[in-house]
């Protein structure tokens, strides 16, 4: 091989490199963003089945959650 041929294929390489660096930094970015999310979405979750036993708890521990039972204010 020549010179030149060696330099463009060093090139082509470094270049190949920095485009899989700049993904693997997208790709770490949005998991963690990702993880982010997933986090407060469980503990948005935690927050509603704690007051979900709350009702619960005046109906007695035994009875199943009955969302009929649940009737909007404006009936």
């Amino acid at each position: 091989m020549e010179q030149g041929d060696l330099a463009a294929r060093l090139d082509e390489l470094e270049i190949q490199t920095a485009l899989q660096n700049e993904l693997l930094d997208s790709l770490n970015s949005t998991v963690a963003r990702l993880q982010k999310d997933l986090d407060l979405q469980q503990a948005q979750l935690r927050l509603l089945y704690g007051r979900l036993q709350e009702k619960d708890g005046a109906g007695g521990p035994n009875q199943p959650f009955n969302p009929a039972a649940e009737i909007p204010p404006h009936y």
